[in-house]
Formats: C-alpha cells, sequence, structure tokens
C-alpha cells in the first residue's frame, strides 16, 4: 500500500490552474480518453498526480500547435508505449506543418475575396448591397 501526502496529490481546480486551463478543459480531455480517470481518494474526491500534469500540459502544448484530436491521440499513444524514434515525431510533424501551410493559404485566399467584395460595397444606408448580392451569387451592381 502506498501512502501519499497532501503535497503529491493536486484536485482538478489545482490541476487545470497549474496547466492554465479551465476545469472543463480538463473534464473534456478526460471524457475523450487523452487524460486517463484519476485515481479517488476514500471520500471519493478526484486525485491528480505530476504525471497528470506534465500530460496535461502536453496535451494543451500540442492543441495550441494546431495538432486534431487524432494525431494527438496517436502521438500520445507512442509516447505512452514508448515506441517512436524522433524521426518518427518529426514525419507526423512535418504532415501537419503541411496541413497547417495548406491552411494559411485557403484563408489568404479568404481574405482576398472579403477585402474584394467590402471594396465592392459602398456601405451607404441603401438596401441593396453588393456584399449580400455576391454571397447570394448574384452580379453586382455598381455602388450597392
Amino acid at each position: 500500500m502506498t501512502f501519499t501526502t497532501s503535497r503529491d496529490v493536486l484536485t482538478r481546480g489545482t490541476l487545470a490552474k497549474r496547466a492554465g486551463c479551465h476545469i472543463e478543459t480538463v473534464r473534456y480531455y478526460e471524457k475523450i480518453g487523452l487524460l486517463a480517470p484519476p485515481a479517488r481518494s476514500v471520500g471519493g474526491h478526484r486525485q491528480y498526480r505530476e504525471a497528470d500534469q506534465r500530460r496535461l500540459r502536453f496535451i494543451l502544448r500540442a492543441r495550441e500547435l494546431g495538432f486534431p484530436i487524432e494525431e494527438l491521440r496517436s502521438l500520445l499513444s507512442m509516447v505512452d508505449e514508448h515506441a517512436y524514434t524522433c524521426g518518427e515525431i518529426q514525419a507526423m510533424t512535418m504532415t501537419h506543418l503541411t496541413s497547417v501551410r495548406d491552411r494559411i493559404r485557403d484563408l489568404q485566399r479568404l481574405e482576398r475575396t472579403l477585402s474584394v467584395m467590402a471594396e465592392r460595397c459602398s456601405g451607404d444606408q441603401v438596401p441593396d448591397c453588393a456584399i449580400i448580392e455576391e454571397m447570394l451569387g448574384e452580379p453586382t451592381r455598381d455602388g450597392g
């Protein structure tokens, strides 16, 4: 039997605070299986450990970097099983980087389109609007 001190145990709120996220975020990651359900005290209180805090920080950082949940799940599995090489992690990261670059190009096209639409709109207090007409797929009139 292992005895722990209260210093070794974190509440969900303390875990969230130390990791810099909301309690709901911790709940969500537990619900989808990225964080294991914590041990419980005799009184039923959740007991998180330093390892849980490290894992949560890893998850949060990966999400900040834009890794989708399924890629993160795969990455965590590799880490949990110590079944990875640096080359495999780099390949996964490069695939993700390609995806990020594709999204950036898509967003740049979207920005150009919205900019052109906004320029075509007069902004006047009239019922006709070039932006609405463009979104409806209708030819735009001058000044609308």
